[in-house]
């Protein structure tokens, strides 16, 4: 699953997959929109719903600090899913 909220200057992209192990995975990005400035934390959650758990939590922030949800997709395969994983490749090689 993909979600990405947006402020007017600023974005939060949330990843939760499974890894070759089968943990699954939360890696959580931010920054600002048109720059590479910003950070990635990827976290080992104990189960899929503690990892939907975070995700719920990032959501309540995000929409609490005015920040607005502009993509979900629970297909990683989609156009847009693609792009969003290839943001998260992008920041993490820096």
């Amino acid at each position: 699953m993909i979600v990405r909220w947006e402020s007017e200057h600023d974005y939060v992209l949330v990843h939760v997959h499974q890894d070759m192990f089968g943990d699954w995975i939360f890696s959580r990005a931010w920054g600002q929109i048109g720059t590479q400035f910003g950070g990635l934390k990827h976290q080992l959650a104990d189960s899929y719903a503690q990892a939907m758990t975070w995700l719920e939590d990032v959501a309540h922030i995000q929409s609490s600090r005015g920040f607005a949800k502009v993509f979900e997709a629970s297909d990683d395969t989609s156009p847009e899913a693609q792009e969003a994983m290839r943001q998260l490749s992008l920041l993490d090689g820096l």
